[in-house]
């Protein structure tokens, strides 16, 4: 059955997620030198702050879903092969710093909500995002950012088992290698989340 975009995409009921779009992930301060370079191929950032633009003259919440660590690593067990890698860079992510940031290519805005953590590798568990989704009265969550790898899946299939309907403009994520990444997006992503085109959703919310 074919999906309503209109309605999908009512503004009433969306937020913009961004993942991990921080100067030390796919900025100019990257520990991820490939995912950077695979977000300047594809356009990423100049997609995600479309998106954002058009968001916010709709009156969508606009919401930056962002990492980091604390210098002696508390409130971040490393649990995993991926995070244990992470910490043992000691200037990765390091809170306090310029790679925390968010891109500046993203123009965020003041008005603009965060969501940080200093574990895992997806936005809800343990974070304050469901809650502050909750208060705006969210049901749709249309998810940007990093990476297909890891991060978004974790996003979307963590959004859905919350309750929440989710939306993933292609060209809007991005991860490596680019196949791998496209195979994630139409094999994985699909299943959970409605896929489209970023001038699908920039042109409902204009």
């Amino acid at each position: 059955m074919p999906v309503d975009l209109h309605e999908l995409l009512d503004p009433s009921r969306c937020a913009l997620l961004t993942m991990e779009l921080q100067r030390g992930v796919v900025g100019d301060l990257s520990s991820f030198p490939e995912l950077a370079a695979a977000a300047e191929r594809s356009g990423l950032i100049r997609h995600c702050a479309r998106l954002a633009a058009s968001a916010r003259r709709a009156g969508v919440p606009v919401v930056h879903c962002t990492a980091g660590f604390l210098a002696d690593r508390a409130g971040s067990p490393a649990n995993a092969p991926l995070i244990t890698a992470m910490l043992r860079r000691p200037g990765h992510l390091l809170e306090g710093t310029e790679a925390v940031d968010l891109v500046p290519g993203l123009a965020a805005s003041r008005d603009d909500l965060r969501s940080h953590r200093r574990h895992g590798v997806a936005p809800f568990g343990g974070t304050d995002l469901d809650a502050l989704l909750r208060r705006h009265g969210v049901e749709v969550v249309v998810a940007t950012g990093v990476s297909l790898n890891l991060g978004i899946p974790g996003l979307c299939v963590e959004a859905v088992d919350l309750g929440y309907r989710v939306v993933v403009p292609r060209h809007a994520v991005t991860g490596i290698p680019p196949d791998y990444a496209e195979a994630v997006l139409s094999r994985t992503i699909s299943l959970v989340a409605t896929v489209v085109d970023v001038d699908d959703v920039v042109e409902l919310w204009s």
